[in-house]
Parts: C-alpha cells; sequence; structure tokens
C-alpha cells in the first residue's frame, strides 16, 4: 500500500496557478510605488507650496535696489538676502512659470516682509519704484560733456562734480579702470567706460555713486572671454573700447557694426591711418553733416586723418552691440564706406580707392 505525503504538493496546482500568484505579487508592487509616488508628488508639492508663502515674522518695510540687467536668479537673491521671500532658486521657476520676467524694471521698491511674491512681481513689473528715486537714460555714443550736461540738466548730480569723479574719483571695485592707460593727452579718464543704459538711482545719490552704477553696468556687460578674444587680436581692453566708440559714432544700421569694424582692423593690419570722421567731430565738439577739408586738418591726438593708430581714448560711450562688433569683425577685404544717403542709414563698401571714389559720387547723387 502507498503512503499518501504528509507535506502537502503545491505543485499539484499546476503552472496557471504560479502564474495568478506571481501577478499579484507584482500588481501589489505596483500599487506600492504609485502610492510612494503619489506621497513624494505630494510632498514636492508641499514644499513649492511653502516656499512661495510669505515670510513669517513682523512687517517691516524694506528698500531693496534692483540694478539695471539684473537676472531673475540675482532678483531672487536680493530678496531673499533682505528676508523678503523663502527661496530664491523657486522664486526663479516661479517667474518663469507666469512669464512676467521681460517685465520686471529696475530701479529702488519698498517692500514688506509678508507680502505676497505676486505683489512684488506686479510692483516690479509696473515700475513702481519708491518715491525718491530719480530716472535718467544715457543714450548710445554720448560722449562724457554730454553725459554731464544732461544729468546737471535733470538735477541728478552737477556737472562739475561729475566730472571730477570720471577723472579723479577712485573705483578700485572695478579692475577695468585700473587698466586705462594714464596718457596726458586722453580727454576724460573713463570716456567710453559709462555704459549708456537707463538707470534708476536715489535721488540724493552722489557723483561718485552714480559714475559707480554706470561703471558696473559697464563690468556686468563686459564677458571675461572677450578680454582674451582680443589678445588674439592684438588689442587691449582699452583700445577695444577705443574702437568700438568709433564704432558707435559711425555706424547707425547694427548689421553693419561688424563690417565697419572689419575695415578699421584691416587699416591696422596694413598700418593705414583710420580716417575716421567721427574722431574729428569729437575734438570739434558738435555734429555736423560733413566735414571740410580744413576740418580734417585740425591738429588734435584725436584727430586719425594725422594721427595713425587709434586715438588717445574713446570718444564716446558704445553700446553693446558696438562692443560685441569690435570682438567679433566681419572678415572682409573692405578698406573704405560711405554712406548711401538713400535715408536707411546704411553704407557702400569697398576694397579700392577708385571703387570707393565712385560710391562717394553715387551717394552725393553724381
Amino acid at each position: 500500500m502507498k503512503l499518501m505525503s504528509a507535506k502537502p504538493d503545491f505543485r499539484s496546482d499546476g503552472p496557471a496557478a504560479y502564474r495568478r500568484r506571481r501577478g499579484g505579487r507584482i500588481v501589489m508592487w505596483l500599487v506600492a510605488l504609485f502610492l510612494i509616488a503619489i506621497v513624494a508628488a505630494g510632498g514636492a508639492a508641499w514644499y513649492v507650496y511653502e516656499g512661495l508663502q510669505p515670510v513669517d515674522g513682523p512687517q517691516t518695510a524694506k528698500n531693496v535696489t534692483i540694478p539695471t540687467g539684473s537676472s531673475v536668479r540675482e532678483i531672487g537673491r536680493l530678496l531673499e538676502e533682505q528676508g523678503l521671500i523663502r527661496n530664491a532658486d523657486l522664486f526663479q521657476y516661479y517667474v518663469k512659470y507666469k512669464g512676467v520676467a521681460p517685465q520686471l524694471k529696475a530701479g529702488e521698491y519698498q517692500f514688506t516682509t509678508g507680502q505676497a511674491i505676486d505683489d512684488m512681481l506686479t510692483a516690479m513689473a509696473e515700475g513702481k519704484t519708491v518715491v525718491n528715486a530719480a530716472r535718467f537714460t544715457i543714450p548710445e555714443g554720448w560722449n562724457i560733456e554730454q553725459i554731464a550736461e544732461h544729468l546737471d540738466k535733470e538735477g541728478i548730480v552737477e556737472k562739475a562734480a561729475f566730472l571730477k569723479e570720471v577723472n579723479e574719483g577712485d573705483f578700485p571695485e572695478y579692475e577695468f579702470v585700473a587698466q586705462i592707460p594714464k596718457n596726458k593727452n586722453r580727454k576724460h579718464r573713463l570716456e567710453g567706460y559709462l555704459f549708456p543704459e537707463t538707470y534708476e538711482v536715489d535721488k540724493d545719490a552722489t557723483a561718485h555713486e552714480v559714475v559707480s552704477r554706470m561703471l558696473a553696468q559697464f563690468e556686468k556687460v563686459w564677458q571675461p572671454q572677450w578680454t582674451e578674444q582680443l589678445k588674439q587680436r592684438g588689442l587691449t581692453l582699452d583700445e577695444a573700447v577705443s574702437l568700438a566708440s568709433i564704432v558707435e559714432r559711425e555706424v547707425t544700421v547694427d548689421k553693419e557694426r561688424p563690417l565697419v569694424a572689419g575695415v578699421y582692423y584691416n587699416r591696422i593690419r596694413d598700418k593705414w591711418p583710420l580716417q575716421a570722421d567721427a574722431t574729428v567731430q569729437f575734438i570739434l565738439g558738435k555734429q555736423r553733416d560733413r566735414l571740410t577739408y580744413e576740418d580734417l586738418k585740425v591738429k588734435s591726438p584725436y584727430n586719425t586723418y594725422l594721427n595713425p593708430g587709434l586715438p588717445p581714448g574713446p570718444i564716446a560711450n558704445p553700446g553693446r552691440a558696438s562692443l560685441e562688433a569690435v570682438v567679433n569683425p566681419a572678415q572682409h577685404d573692405y578698406f573704405f564706406y560711405v554712406t548711401k544717403k538713400d535715408g536707411t542709414s546704411e553704407h557702400y563698401f569697398s576694397k579700392t580707392l577708385s571703387e570707393h571714389n565712385a560710391n562717394d559720387a553715387k551717394s552725393r547723387g553724381n
């Protein structure tokens, strides 16, 4: 007689039962993972929600100055440092999510601890700065004298005090200022470095503070790699700013700036005089529609018709497009250009003097 085993034979259920048990375990794991995901998502959502809530504590008014050109990240850091928001990184993502980053304006604002982020964003988007702020705009291509007169006229700072800071002020925080050559023929030390932009300063700001703000903006715009690129071209930063100032004054249409910069690089390479009309206009102190041959003979270190190479310093304060054009000039064989005089403010470019003379005649309508 065959004895039955006391241990049940689980294999007797067959493959189908095994698959059912295995499928059940997979379902349980999936359910568990799903629950974990829900908990994680909920935790993340709670973290974001909490990070965007107003800061707890007593309500305190704080003035915050948003410098011109500040990124959303930089604005967030300023607000976090002042205890106005909880998390600068979450602020940055929230601003991008809202799509208001391009609307945020520089200036001095008064916010209160405990204030909602949306309220602060609205204030910055609408430019609701504090009452004691003064705004002024420096157009691209203005020189130091024009800037000083404008600031005096607007009641920002007195012209004499401004010019004194430009030529004698101490700005050790900006390395590029220390690198400016000490040249007795240079008209104004900081010519070229007061970046053209719209600024907001305290109404009681000193001339030193105003100049410093403009230097800070130049430092912000100037890219460190540009200095290295210029070294390969044999130019210092100051020489590049001088050349950019000429490009700024000679060109109106941005797309032509690299072309004109290339013309001057070709002339420098072949040891030709720059013969830039803008340098003569700088000497004369006022803009003329057309220079005379007598004007071109005026004796001055800035006259690039009489003196080889670059002038002793910049002749104006160039904008970003002109600075970039000098860093990355167009590669071509042009040595001449002349205004088209057709209302476009564009130029005819030529490789030879005979071509240039023909273009000049075309420009004059002869």
